[in-house]
This record gives structure tokens, C-alpha cells and sequence, in this order.
């Protein structure tokens, strides 16, 4: 094989290293921003704010049925192959443009990278590494809200695998993402369907009592914050729930909490308790799975028998609206157990709580294995996510340390390929000597 080209395993090959910056000197890039003020314009048809990326996705409450405005195209005229990237708030996310957003206008908090197809393709799984997740970090800045510049993204160092590697990462992340958002779509409608009886038996009967929820459960408000929790020790620890980790959630159940805490410090409710937080929106609920303690804005509920949880559950989803108006502070954030326990519900008798029982937990028992499943799927992609960080990092040390080639390293986790292509070798070193770093 000459000198300068390689067998295009991904294991192996050489991904020279560059950024769109250097990019542009050799093909066709164009990046900017959106011009269009935030606010108003998150509910307007016609325009993508940073709201709406998410999942690797452009999501819309109006997409089916509302499409761009007849005004001429600008800087800022979003075209299918585009890439879409967040730049205040969750920096960083970033999504395709499909042909339902095309000539839909961005907004100032969306980054706008079109290039290539298997440019982009390959920025937007870049950036979802923790690798490029560090680097944006660096550079964020967060007067009010955390921002990163459009000059960070251009400036930022990247691998660059060959087209047909990148198609088969493509091809790998689309199909995760797909199936994780048929699992997502499919575990709400489980519980929209329950939702749905749960309206209709409330209101088949108007003779039904309302109980104040202090008589048919035990709410208990969350204290302390993230920042007071200790370290997480070696040895048995519970779930931590903050009021974040209750918001934008598919259905009310979670598969694990991003927060510990050692098990001995402090009270631990039990597995099925009901977490409740507030904003705005309204009222946010998840069940646990295993114990958990509350952190403050955060309301623990538990019913007082087992048997009524998913009519409790779905009385307290469809008081959502008086619920927040029991909420103290400015962002209707601040719920606390003694404000809740005055929260009128509908009770009807034990053999009808009892039947709707029945009727809704194998709606929730699917929704559980179903968001389960995402899990797993998620957890697929942060593995092949870690694996390219992994692969870059060694690309990079042994480019900068070239005197330490004679080292060698077992090859690192298998990733996805498309075997038996050819592509220039430009770092001019033999793969088979990388190393792992340090």
C-alpha cells in the first residue's frame, strides 16, 4: 500500500484532525445565527427557536399544519441538510434540518452550519461527545443564560472520519434515535390513554365526594439543594430529585435519577411515592422507582393505600392548573406540602378506585418497560459516543507526541463500519502504533 493512504477500519484509520475554520479554505461552508428575538416567536409558525431542538430532532408544536411565511429568504432561512445548533441555554444540541423545516427562519439562539452532508452529519454527532461537550463548556459564557459564540464552534478542533465511516455512524445514531422516539411516543400514549379514562370516570359521576389531599394522602416538602449534597460513597445510595429532573418528561416515570445521595443521609420514601414540582406549565409528577428523597421545591405524595396510586396519580395530573395556583414566588416554583394538602380531588367509591386500578396499570406497567427501553437505547449511544471521544484523543496525542510511536495498545471498542474502503492517510503514521492515553 503507497505511502498516504489506508484500509478504512475505524479502529485503525488515521481521522485527520481540523475545524470548520480550516474547513472553509477548502470547501463550500457557510455558518451564521438567526436574527429573530426570542419569546413571542416560540409559538409562532414559521420559526425554530432552541425550544424546539431536541433529541437530535427540530420538534414544533405547529409542523403538520403550519408551515414558512411567504417573506423572501435571509441569512437566517433554514434549508433542509442544515444543521441547526443551540446556542444559549443546552448549547450544543444540535439537529438536522429536515424538509418539514425547510425555509422555516431561526431564531437568535440557533447556530446555522451548512455544509456537506457528511460534514454536518458528522458535527452533529460530534457534538454530542464528551469530548465537544468539554470544549463548549470551556467557552461558555452565562450573563443570564449559559451562551456559546458562533466563532467557538468555528474554532473548535474536530476529527473528521471519512465520508462512507460517517454514513455508517449516521446510519447507527438514526436508527437509535428512531427507535428511542417510537418508545417515548408510544410509553405517552399509554398514559394519555389512562389519562383519558381517568376524565371520563371522574366525570361519569357528579355525585362523587372531593377529599382535601391531606385526607387521602401524605405530601411532604422536599429541603435542601443540589449543592448541599454530599459526596456519593462507595456503598448504598438513593435517588436525589431536584425540581429540573421532574420537567419535559414524557411520562411520569424515569428510569434513574441524575443525583445521589449516601443512604443513611436523611429520610428515604419508599418506591411508588409521586414527586411533584411546579412552573408556569403547570405541575410536573414522577413515580419512583426505588427510594429517593426530595430536594426543596420538590413535593413528596404518597397515597395513603396502595391501591388508589394511579387514580391519585391522574386526580393530580388533571388538577395541574390548580395545583400551580397554589404556588408561591414569581416562576410558580415554590409548592410546598402544607399548600398542597388544601387541593380538592375527586373520590369516588373503593370498588371504583379499585377497577380504575386495574384498568390503568398495565397502561403504566408498558409504559415503564417501554421508557426502560429507551434507557438502554440511550445508554448504546453514550457507549459509541465515549468510543469516538476515546478514538479522537488517541488521534491527537499521537500526532502531537510522534517520538513515542513505538508504543502499542489493545484496539479500542468496535464501532460501527463500513469495511473495504479506500481513503488518504494524511497524519503520515502507522496506525498500529497508537496508544491509549494516560
Amino acid at each position: 500500500m503507497e505511502a498516504g493512504t489506508h484500509q478504512a477500519d475505524p479502529d485503525t484509520a488515521a481521522w485527520p484532525t481540523t475545524s470548520i475554520e480550516i474547513e472553509r479554505a477548502r470547501r463550500n461552508i457557510h455558518i451564521t445565527s438567526g436574527f429573530l428575538e426570542e419569546g413571542a416567536f416560540d409559538q409562532a409558525p414559521g420559526v425554530v427557536s432552541s425550544t424546539f431542538v431536541q433529541d437530535g430532532r427540530i420538534l414544533s408544536p405547529r409542523t403538520d399544519t403550519c408551515g414558512p411565511g411567504g417573506s423572501p429568504p435571509t441569512r437566517a432561512t433554514l434549508r433542509e441538510g442544515d444543521l441547526a445548533v443551540v446556542l444559549v441555554r443546552r448549547v450544543g444540541d444540535s439537529a438536522l434540518v429536515t424538509a418539514a423545516h425547510a425555509g422555516w427562519t431561526a431564531t437568535r439562539s440557533i447556530g446555522i452550519v451548512r455544509a456537506e452532508p457528511h460534514l454536518v452529519r458528522w458535527l452533529r454527532i460530534w457534538l454530542q461527545t464528551p469530548t465537544a461537550k468539554a470544549r463548549i463548556d470551556e467557552d461558555v459564557t452565562a450573563h443570564v443564560e449559559p451562551t456559546v459564540s458562533l466563532d467557538t464552534l468555528r474554532r473548535m478542533l474536530f476529527p473528521l472520519p471519512p465520508p462512507d465511516v460517517v454514513t455508517a455512524y449516521h446510519r447507527a445514531f438514526g436508527l437509535i434515535e428512531e427507535m428511542a422516539s417510537l418508545y417515548r411516543d408510544t410509553a405517552r400514549k399509554a398514559v394519555e390513554l389512562a389519562d383519558a379514562l381517568h376524565d371520563d370516570w371522574a366525570s361519569a359521576d357528579p355525585s362523587w365526594e372531593k377529599r382535601t389531599l391531606a385526607e387521602v394522602a401524605r405530601p411532604k416538602t422536599g429541603k435542601g439543594s443540589e449543592r448541599s449534597l454530599p459526596p456519593v460513597p462507595t456503598g448504598p445510595t438513593i435517588d436525589v430529585i431536584a425540581p429540573s429532573d421532574l420537567f419535559d418528561l414524557p411520562v411520569p416515570h424515569v428510569e434513574s435519577f441524575r443525583l445521589r445521595s449516601p443512604a443513611d443521609a436523611g429520610e428515604a420514601h419508599p418506591p411508588g411515592t409521586f414527586m411533584l414540582s411546579t412552573r408556569p406549565d403547570g405541575a410536573h409528577i414522577a413515580v419512583t422507582r426505588r427510594p429517593a428523597t426530595p430536594l426543596r421545591g420538590v413535593v413528596a405524595v404518597r397515597p395513603v393505600e396502595d391501591g388508589d396510586r394511579w387514580w391519585l396519580l391522574h386526580e393530580l395530573r388533571s388538577r395541574s392548573g390548580d395545583i400551580t395556583q397554589m404556588t408561591q414566588g414569581r416562576n410558580a416554583r415554590e409548592i410546598s406540602a402544607g399548600a398542597l394538602k388544601r387541593l380538592e380531588v375527586t373520590w369516588p367509591d373503593r370498588f371504583t378506585r379499585t377497577d380504575f386500578h386495574a384498568m390503568a396499570d398495565p397502561l403504566h406497567t408498558t409504559a415503564r418497560l417501554l421508557i426502560s427501553k429507551t434507557a438502554t437505547l440511550h445508554a448504546l449511544r453514550d457507549a459509541l459516543l465515549r468510543d469516538i471521544s476515546a478514538k479522537a484523543g488517541v488521534l491527537r496525542e499521537q500526532a502531537a507526541e510522534p517520538e513515542e510511536e513505538g508504543a502499542t495498545a489493545p484496539r479500542p471498542a468496535a464501532v460501527p463500519a463500513t469495511p473495504g474502503s479506500e481513503t488518504g492517510d494524511e497524519s503520515g503514521w502507522s496506525p498500529e502504533h497508537r496508544r491509549v492515553p494516560e
